[in-house]
């Protein structure tokens, strides 16, 4: 039976609005002799039910035009005659970095050899939740959307049904490129502590991806406020955070409680409860999520590099939803350049390469439709703001897949928009510079110190070093690529001119470069780039070298660090791997002594950005890479790996 051939997007009657929950209930007959699946898709999430067993939920993140849908088994949860279907339906509706807002609908198919046996329609009932609060729009973060208030007390209501109606959507179908996530039990509590009568902080013993869940005895009616976090503060989860809340609401009916929410998945290490009243608490806690990547059993010797290899590896793998995430806790969102770093890390990491993994992100990134030939900042995403750097980024990424894999159909199926984005820098240069692209929209963030960190908004075309050598540093990845695919590279003449200017307008009699011409500052970054992009000859590399282990240059954050850590050792291996191993073991062994299974943003760790900073951020995996090109790590065996461990 061709896929949705029935299936109609359909919705409530009474019309979309921002942040709304909606339910749908459909039934059909069951005869035996065969699985029986369901086809789904929604704008923007969903959870499943079938005969009260929970079946899935999460919508795989996308666009109009590149639609996903999920192919699940109901089978295990059928019984002869009628079956009933639930599905609890989620609009956004509201730009996000990583929500690209489009008209709400819900579109499902229930098959069985080859007959439908039912599907969305017209007359479907539905109404709206009434546990769900819709319309409070209270952000959790710009990245993450919204948070949630649920009334337990309602529960019980059966009324107010109504037939759904037909919705225009136009959208081309796809079936979703990877597995799902597995969801695993209860995450193991290490301690509860109570604040006070009604608080309670609850310790999971390290940072979990997943599903919250409650189960707990009230002995009244009560509003309970449940916060989640990385870490403490005074005491206490850090519950707000700007303009971010990092809580979500539950309204408990008088005796017991259970509850898992599954369309908001948190990151965290700590639950704060906060009641009216005391509450008996059973688990408070959460339902983990893993993605089922692989990683290789390695041989490390040393106590200290094994247990940071573990914790980058532990960052890698709560860093991997839908698509790569930056970080679980505070965004969940999928970005050009940290997904490169990603990539790459996973290569070395887990079996197979994690190659299909790898190529549905870079795929997915690639529907990005910008009209000016830049990537966006995150995939998808419903905000006009472009890291351009960052777009970048994304061609050393395809590069590195097709070597690691050897798989040339991501490459073949972007390179239309690898040409777009290289055509975009090199149509606006000066002096053979390409400059920086200027609007209310970009954002000309190289790395987080106070040079490069750029701001919103970026009205300063000035070439810098930086955006050129990284710019040459892409037509190489691109060049490789073309003679991978059997294509003409069309750009030579411009990646020759741009290697002269590079070092007409930045090379300083010292070897080094520096950052504008008006501005001779030396970063680790700008200099490391010039390097890998061959705009620094050999002798000059040396040079360049030296200057960065005296640490006579602006260092690289921790992200940026792999840029330097690649420079120094292809220009010298054996004369720089020390200083690296060095510098790795200091601050992931600061990491290490914090208490931390994770790897953070900065190394300003949860202090930074206003107290914002990120303590998982897959971006700073970077040992992993460091530590197999080094022989540190080495893999000894392919096993089955152990999901839950």
């Amino acid at each position: 039976m061709e896929n949705f051939a029935c299936g109609k997007w359909i919705w409530l009657p009474c019309g979309e609005s921002a942040d709304q929950y909606a339910e749908f209930s459909d039934s059909f007959s069951y005869s035996g002799g065969g699985s029986v699946q369901i086809r789904i898709s929604v704008d923007s999430n969903y959870a499943l039910w079938c005969n009260g067993t929970y079946i899935a939920s999460g919508q795989y993140g996308d666009y109009e035009h590149y639609k996903i849908y999920d192919t699940l088994d109901l089978t295990d949860a059928l019984v002869l005659g009628e079956n009933r279907l639930e599905i609890l339906a989620y609009h956004c509706g509201t730009p996000t970095s990583r929500y690209a807002p489009a008209a709400a609908g819900l579109l499902y198919e229930v098959s069985a050899n080859g007959a439908c046996l039912a599907a969305s329609r017209a007359g479907v009932s539905c109404r709206p939740s009434p546990t769900y609060a819709s319309g409070r729009c209270v952000l959790v973060s710009g990245q993450l959307g919204y948070t949630f208030f649920y009334d337990a007390t309602r529960e019980d209501e059966t009324g107010a049904y109504a037939g759904a109606v037909e919705v225009e959507k136009n959208c081309t179908l796809f079936p979703r490129p990877i597995e799902k996530h597995r969801l695993l039990a209860r995450r193991e509590i290490r301690s509860i502590r109570q604040l006070g009568a009604c608080r309670y902080l609850i310790d999971l013993g390290g940072e979990v991806v997943g599903l919250p869940t409650l189960d707990f005895c009230s002995p009244t009616e009560q509003t309970v406020t449940v916060a989640w976090g990385e870490h403490i503060e005074d005491g206490c989860v850090r519950r707000e955070i700007g303009h971010r809340h990092f809580f979500f609401e539950y309204r408990a009916r008088k005796g017991e409680n259970r509850f898992t929410e599954f369309l908001l998945r948190l990151g965290c290490r700590y639950l704060e409860v906060t009641c009216e009243e005391p509450i008996e608490l059973g688990y408070v806690g959460i339902l983990p999520e893993v993605y089922g990547a692989v990683p290789h059993e390695v041989a490390i010797d040393d106590p200290l590099d094994r247990r940071i290899y573990e914790i980058s590896l532990n960052t890698l793998r709560l860093c991997m939803m839908e698509h790569y995430v930056d970080c679980p806790w505070r965004e969940q969102a999928l970005y050009a350049f940290d997904s490169r770093n990603q990539m790459l890390f996973g290569y070395t990491a887990f079996q197979d390469k994690n190659a299909a993994y790898a190529a549905s992100n870079l795929r997915l990134i690639a529907e990005d439709r910008r009209e000016d030939g830049l990537l966006s900042i995150c995939y998808p995403s419903g905000t006009p703001l472009a890291i351009f750097s960052f777009s970048l980024y994304y061609l050393l990424a395809v590069k590195e897949y097709t070597e690691a894999t050897g798989d040339l159909s991501v490459a073949r199926q972007t390179l239309t928009k690898l040409y777009g984005i290289v055509r975009r820098f090199l149509s606006d240069r000066r002096d053979g510079l390409a400059c920086k692209p200027v609007g209310r929209d970009m954002w000309d963030f190289y790395d987080w110190i106070p040079l490069l960190s750029g701001s919103f908004g970026n009205t300063d075309p000035t070439p810098d070093l930086v955006l050129n050598a990284l710019l040459l540093l892409a037509l190489n990845a691109l060049s490789s690529i073309c003679r991978a695919l059997g294509e003409p590279f069309p750009f030579s003449c411009e990646a020759a001119e741009l290697r002269r200017a590079l070092r007409s307008h930045f090379l300083l009699p010292s070897g080094c470069f520096g950052h504008t011409e008006g501005d001779p500052s030396l970063t680790v970054l700008g200099n490391a780039l010039a390097i890998l992009s061959g705009a620094a000859e050999k002798g000059e590399a040396k040079q360049i070298c030296d200057a960065i282990v005296s640490g006579k240059m602006l260092d690289s954050t921790l992200s940026m660090s792999l840029i330097k850590y690649h420079a120094l050792l292809l220009t010298d291996g054996p004369s720089y791997a020390p200083y690296v191993l060095r510098e790795i073991r200091a601050n992931y062994g600061k990491m290490i002594d914090a208490g931390s299974d994770t790897v953070w943003e900065t190394l300003d760790g949860a202090s930074a950005f206003s107290n914002a900073g990120s303590l998982c951020h897959g971006w700073s995996a970077v040992p992993i890479d460091i530590f197999h090109r080094l022989g540190i790590a080495t893999v000894i065996s392919e096993r089955k790996y152990d999901h839950e461990s």
